[in-house]
């Protein structure tokens, strides 16, 4: 029994002295391999949205809620708009947010668009309402000239793109007449008389819209050269109010109204975890995916302003949907998966091969143990073969004791105790070889 257990222990002692290469080949690998795994997405993120009455802050409630049944955490922050909204992603106050289509420049190239913030993709149309108190009807903003014109707040995203619009129609934006004023504000100033235009950009839906389509006095510009500003502005699209969609019975408004929209644009720090920034297109198609008023279901999200490079992860969402892990895996188990699979994978490559081997490489370290004894065996039976010396008989001898010690001593595993009763049996010709030679050399003598 203790024999049998003994033998154990060297056949166990055998492998581990034969693992350990392996062992320390797969740590390194799994070193390498943790050096591209992704850090472990945060459960909290900021998204910088607007006022808390318009539609940014409505979508990013909606946003948080979907997250949050996911375990993220979604913190919604309330700003003067989309200037002050790049501002805190810039700054790293804000990992996401809204960002109205137009207020970056045009790039000339993709290489001058801004690198460290990516876009997701735009959510939805924001029609440019350019509501005037006029008898005459005004189809062209050059019309407007000379006139008070609302333009929306400093920082606003509402003041940048109506600046550009003006100064297109060559209305300066240092005009004494364009005015700080914007929203339900800019509407009671309009509807007072105080200022004769003011731009809103808003959903149909808003109540600052819905007001001043039903205000009397009040129009609406149509444009007339809408593809014009298309070819100008890469970033506005085309939409159209139809004849009596506001109110039947009144006829309002009372002719097909062509309209300009910008877009409404997730943007992110470029180092958001991609597994939120897919998580985020998630949220952003159930809630923006739904037809609307100017828009066809599953016209959003989509890329359609292309002031920002897409996100990579929005490009493969765009292309072929959620991760398959995240379709069928809650998020966190999803996520665990996908990080342990970029180090499973380099790990098995280099496992196999080496498992493939390691039975070689194991049948060898226990053979060499034989056959070093080979070596000291052949050795000697070649000084026997080629230069044997009588004086030096009982050397020979001792040294061919020698070498069944050390081949008896050796802790062979049981299953290559053949070899070493082989052993055994070519150290016993060579024995017999010397009493031949010795036998030889004393009947010389006797002669």
């Amino acid at each position: 029994m203790i024999e049998r257990l003994r033998a154990r222990l060297v056949a166990v002692r055998y492998m581990l002295a034969t693992a350990w290469p392996i062992v320390l080949l797969t740590a390194v690998g799994l070193l390498v391999a943790y050096q591209f795994v992704a850090p472990e997405p945060p459960r909290r993120v900021t998204i910088s949205t607007g006022s808390d009455t318009g539609a940014y802050y409505a979508y990013a409630q909606r946003y948080a809620a979907l997250l949050a049944a996911k375990g993220i955490t979604l913190e919604v922050r309330t700003s003067a708009g989309s200037y002050e909204n790049l501002k805190r992603l810039e700054s790293g106050e804000a990992d996401i947010a809204f960002v109205q289509g137009g207020i970056v420049p045009p790039a000339e190239n993709e290489d001058e668009r801004p690198r460290a913030l990516l876009s997701l993709g735009s959510v939805s149309y924001e029609p440019v309402w350019v509501f005037y108190r006029n008898e005459q009807r005004v189809d062209r903003l050059y019309q407007l000239d000379g006139r008070r014109i609302a333009v929306g707040e400093e920082g606003s995203g509402i003041r940048g793109l109506a600046l550009q619009l003006l100064e297109a129609n060559d209305i300066k934006a240092n005009s004494p007449n364009l005015v700080p004023l914007a929203g339900l504000t800019a509407a009671e100033a309009l509807q007072q008389s105080q200022i004769d235009a003011a731009f809103i950009v808003a959903a149909q839906e808003a109540p600052v819209v819905q007001v001043m389509l039903r205000s009397p006095g009040l129009r609406v510009v149509s444009f007339s050269q809408a593809d014009a500003y298309l070819r100008r502005f890469p970033f506005l699209s085309k939409i159209v109010l139809p004849r009596g969609v506001v109110d039947l019975v009144r006829d309002l408004p009372p002719r097909d109204t062509v309209l300009l929209a910008t877009t409404a644009n997730v943007v992110v720090r470029d180092d958001l975890h991609p597994a939120l920034a897919t998580l985020l297109l998630q949220a952003m198609t159930e809630v923006n995916g739904k037809g609307g008023f100017f828009q066809r279901a599953g016209e959003f999200p989509n890329y359609k302003d292309q002031s920002f490079l897409l996100s990579p992860d929005a490009q493969r969402y765009y292309k072929s949907g959620p991760p398959f892990l995240q379709r069928y895996l809650p998020f966190w188990l999803a996520v665990l998966v996908e990080r342990m699979f970029v180090m499973i994978l380099p790990l098995v490559m280099i496992s196999l091969p080496l498992l493939k081997f390691a039975p070689t490489i194991y049948t060898w370290r226990v053979r060499s143990k034989i056959y070093r004894c080979y070596g000291d065996l052949k050795f000697l039976e070649n000084e026997l073969r080629t230069a044997y010396d009588p004086l030096s008989h009982q050397s020979y001898v001792e040294r061919l004791e020698r070498i069944e010690d050390d081949a008896s001593t050796r802790n062979i595993p049981l299953a290559f105790t053949d070899l070493l009763y082989t052993l055994r049996e070519h150290i016993n010709l060579v024995r017999e070889k010397l009493r031949r030679l010795a036998a030889i050399h004393d009947e010389d003598k006797k002669r």
